[in-house]
């Protein structure tokens, strides 16, 4: 038997911390030897951080990466094989590379093929896409003699053990470089990655990795990325382990740790006597022949594999509450300390965004007492000694700031879950300063504001009144101001700039009103009794007085339906004449006419171009699926334009032609 030891590494980056990701690569690799790993995969640019933007076209850049490659990590690989992701310039462009390093030298950098360009991802924004099959050699600048080394599309011969790369987006695309090294018969493919967490993603990458260790006929080691690595996008830091299609080692998802380390080990033989079998499998008789390494990979006798054990969260029937619970704390966790910050300050008003965003925090306290109790107590200035309840009370300050069309329950249900959840309460009366306000408007318009007249903004006035105080407790305290907006009030300007979209950081504006309320239902019901106070109100902003009966829905729509109409109109890319065709056969249409149902569809399509400005300039948000909204990280669209006219004309006559019928229910195909 050919045993090889295999280890995959997650590693949680910040762009062009050069210190600190050295030291996590250095540290993953020290403990790799330790565990006997003979090949070690690392995730992709985790020298440089792989969130560096524009930061890459700077040449200094590609040059650190490259000092520090050559002469701090290439010393400390004796005996081991590993790779690490760097940007390299070759013939006058940049490349995504991965050095591949085994026992004190650099054999190559393989080149990545096929660039991420869409959704969170722009690399062709900074590097150039490596031709397939082409190989060509760079000189290393900190060595000695003129070395040249290869760079490209390359393989490796580590003593009769052969491995090739796919590296992240090389393994989405139906011509993966894995068909090519399939033929050339290699033993490893290893996929450095840097794929960004959303709902349920796992269950593609394991497709993916299982297949092409089954299809190939080789061992596949996947490592992913580990944090909140440069503000907005989370990485979950997988690590799959996988050999004739059957999943040997997974990493833990999610975890507040500097990096991770799995390992597995595999019976190379086994793989090659199934080409041997396979009738199908056909060799590629390659001219060009892989680059050799003396270094001996591979023992006589291995090790048994224990039982992989998956966490009892990501088999539960509330997984996607457990992940978004988890990748929110993950977020808040690494924005906090990566910004040096010292807490979050939250205008706690009692409905169900802000407990949501609360709630988060809470979570992320629970978690890095949980895993790491003294960085949490570094992070947040305490004592040695301070428990979790202090470190609560120092995490989150909530304030809440009512004028006098806010009532006793929302008041109530603040306080309520700012008491259960162990954060400072503060209420600040702002009433007074709303009333200065509309007395300094009305004089210079020289009449009274009237709610029939003035509707907006008298309710926005309120809204930015909030703003002053608990920025200014945040900026004495070096607290980041938590901005409450969710993506269903984003999508159609449903807020006020400079009111309740002050803060510095927008952690649920990656998830609609809808989630947002079964969320806080799910928080009740596992054992946060205090969400029931929030759970049983309707969502309204209060800021009418009370004999208006002010409800969020009333104001726009219902909120599933507005979901469903983004949903259409942003992923899915429907006009608005064909939302209205297929939501007339849908169960979300029953009991509305078809005048009514049009003018929802119209109200979303108006709003929404109206308010994109109020979108481009919300806070960093957290990417959570690709329902996104956030202009800076997925979804761009004018600041400025047409207004949908001429297709909300079409629409309207479609409508009138349909008369002022109650919609049919049925089904969407």
């Amino acid at each position: 038997m050919k045993w090889l030891n295999i280890g995959v590494g997650a590693i949680n980056t910040t762009p062009l911390d050069w210190e600190g990701n050295l030291a996590a690569i250095l540290e993953v690799i020290t403990e790799a030897k330790k565990r006997q790993i003979k090949l070690l995969c690392l995730p992709e640019l985790s020298l440089s951080g792989y969130g560096c933007e524009d930061a890459f076209h700077a040449p200094y850049v590609a040059q650190e990466a490259m000092d520090l490659l050559v002469n701090e990590i290439v010393p400390q690989t004796k005996d081991i094989a590993v790779n690490i992701g760097l940007p390299v310039v070759c013939a006058g462009a940049l490349y995504n590379c991965s050095a591949f390093v085994a026992d004190g030298e650099i054999l190559g950098f393989v080149a990545k093929q096929h660039l991420a360009g869409d959704g969170v991802h722009y690399e062709p924004r900074f590097f150039k896409p490596w031709p397939k099959g082409l190989r060509q050699e760079i000189t290393l600048p900190s060595i000695e003699n003129d070395v040249r080394v290869p760079i490209g599309d390359l393989d490796f011969d580590l003593n009769g053990v052969r491995v090739g790369f796919e590296i992240c987006e090389d393994a989405w695309v139906a011509d993966r470089p894995g068909i090519t090294l399939a033929g050339l018969a290699v033993d490893v493919i290893l996929n450095p990655s840097a794929s960004h967490f959303a709902f349920g993603k796992t269950h593609t990458r394991q497709r993916f990795v299982l297949e092409g260790s089954r299809a190939f006929h080789c061992a596949y080691a996947y490592a992913n990325l580990l944090g909140n690595e440069a503000g907005r996008v989370i990485y979950d830091g997988e690590g799959l382990i996988a050999h004739e299609g059957k999943l040997l080692k997974r990493a833990e998802r999610l975890t507040f740790d500097d990096w991770t380390l799995t390992n597995a080990w595999v019976d190379l033989q086994t793989s090659q006597m199934a080409r041997y079998r396979q009738t199908s499998f056909t060799p590629t008789i390659d001219n060009i022949p892989a680059i050799k390494s003396l270094f001996k990979a591979v023992v006589e006798v291995g090790s048994v594999n224990k039982a992989i054990e998956v966490p009892a969260w990501e088999t539960s029937t509330d997984v996607k509450n457990e992940e978004f619970a988890r990748a929110e704390a993950l977020g808040l966790w690494d924005y906090l300390r990566k910004s040096r910050q010292r807490g979050y300050a939250l205008s706690l008003s009692g409905g169900a965004d802000s407990a949501t965003c609360a709630a988060c925090v809470w979570h992320m306290v629970k978690t890095a007492w949980q895993q790491k109790p003294q960085r949490l107590r570094e992070v947040l200035k305490a004592g040695e000694t301070e428990g979790i309840e202090s470190l609560m009370r120092r995490a989150l300050v909530c304030v809440y700031q009512p004028t006098k069309n806010s009532g006793e329950i929302t008041r109530n249900a603040a306080e309520g879950l700012a008491k259960a959840l162990g954060a400072r309460f503060h209420v600040f009366e702002v009433n007074g300063i709303y009333e200065a306000y509309e007395k300094g408007v009305e004089k210079y318009l020289e009449r009274e504001l009237s709610w029939d007249e003035d509707n907006l903004t008298r309710q926005n006035l309120q809204a930015r009144v909030r703003n002053p105080s608990v920025s200014a407790i945040a900026n004495v305290e070096n607290r980041i101001l938590i901005t409450t907006s969710n993506r269903s009030e984003a999508a159609v300007g449903y807020c006020t700039m400079d009111g309740d979209t002050a803060g510095g950081l927008a952690p649920i504006a990656g998830v609609g009103k809808p989630f947002v309320l079964q969320w806080n239902a799910w928080l009740m019901r596992t054992g946060l009794k205090a969400m029931e106070a929030i759970c049983v109100q309707t969502p309204t902003a209060e800021l009418k007085p009370v004999e208006y009966h002010q409800t969020d829905e009333a104001d726009l729509m219902p909120y599933p339906l507005l979901d469903t109409i983004q949903k259409a109109a942003v992923l899915e890319k429907y006009s608005p004449v064909e939302i209205y065709t297929n939501l007339r056969q849908s169960p979300m249409a029953e009991n509305l006419s078809s005048k009514q149902l049009g003018a929802y569809i119209e109200r979303y399509f108006k709003l929404w171009a109206a308010n994109q400005w109020k979108r481009e300039r919300y806070a960093p948000s957290f990417h959570l699926d690709d329902e996104n909204l956030d202009p800076r990280s997925w979804l761009r669209f004018p600041i400025l334009s047409g207004g949908y006219v001429r297709e909300l004309k079409k629409l309207r006559e479609v409508v009138n032609n349909a008369g002022n019928e109650i919609c049919n229910t049925g089904s969407i195909a």
